[in-house]
């Protein structure tokens, strides 16, 4: 079969292969047209798909031209698959520095099955809900202002995607909320959320459980949201409820059986930096559709 391209499967955020978040990724899509990147994306069925369709870009042997695809488009950026591409190529090439042509620069320390990824998001920005979206997206998960932590107003976080952060106070409550996700959907898209809703709930002095709405497909939820967690940092910061320079533990993933831990360093200036490992998932080597 021609333009058969070699897909790895990382779980980031994750130790193991059963936690995390899944990423697949293409290290070398070279001989594949948009339409055969979307084809492994959708053949694979994970929420995001790496592919470097450029490698040693202007002579620089640690510098890729990476694009982002769900299942049934092209996205952006997306953050737990920047950290299993960061860990799959420290595997291939060793541990450093890495810059893909996407808002971030990715640095890679330790060997083996020790690499950990870390990638400095943009400059950080908060806004405000208009009351009318906020009371709508908590009527939508059976909330009110009453569940959310008095101590963590909601806002929409900003650090390369735009992100609502709610914080709900009773631990029971946030595991037990529901949504449809049809109608969180057509929120999202009509007030541009392209990314996730972030739903938060403080256990500890500086760690967070998280928890991703992410209506796409078949997906509701997202395992490990490394942009999510990037915006819970720039949220932390400019409201001043962490003193740069701040570590924040964010766990995610207990909801949907795949636990991972995203670690946030939050600077005095700057953008925010989001750690983890990634673990390597039995690959498969799959056909493209028609490619160029």
């Amino acid at each position: 079969m021609e333009n058969t391209p070699e897909v790895l499967r990382y779980a980031a955020f994750s130790t193991t292969p059963d936690g995390g978040n899944p990423a697949a990724l293409v290290l070398d899509a070279r001989h594949l047209d948009e339409a055969g990147m979307l084809a492994v994306a959708a053949a694979v069925g994970y929420a995001e798909t790496a592919v470097v369709t450029e490698q040693a870009v202007d002579g620089d042997p640690s510098r890729s031209r990476v694009r982002y695809f769900s299942p049934i488009a092209e996205v952006p950026f997306c953050g737990h698959a920047t950290i299993a591409l960061a860990v799959a190529l420290s595997a291939r090439d060793g541990a450093g520095s890495f810059t893909f042509d996407t808002p971030v620069v990715i640095e890679t320390a330790g060997e083996g099955a020790d690499v950990t990824a870390s990638f400095t998001a943009v400059e950080p920005q908060v806004a405000e809900f208009d009351d009318a979206v906020l009371a709508e997206l908590l009527g939508l998960l059976g909330l009110g202002q009453r569940d959310l932590d008095p101590a963590y107003p909601p806002r929409i976080a900003y650090s390369g995607n735009w992100h609502p952060v709610l914080v709900v106070a009773d631990r029971t409550l946030f595991d037990s909320f529901g949504f449809e996700p049809e109608a969180v959907r057509r929120l999202m898209d009509v007030q541009g959320w392209a990314a996730t809703v972030t739903t938060l709930h403080r256990i500890a002095e500086g760690e967070f459980e998280a928890r991703n709405l992410f209506p796409v497909g078949a997906i509701t939820e997202d395992p490990a949201t490394g942009a999510a967690a990037a915006a819970v940092g720039a949220y932390l910061l400019i409201l001043g409820l962490v003193e740069p320079p701040a570590r924040v533990l964010i766990r995610q993933g207990r909801h949907v059986g795949r636990p991972g831990l995203l670690t946030v360093d939050t600077p005095a200036a700057g953008g925010t930096v989001v750690s983890g490992t990634a673990a390597r998932i039995p690959s498969t080597t799959l056909a493209s559709s028609d490619g160029g």
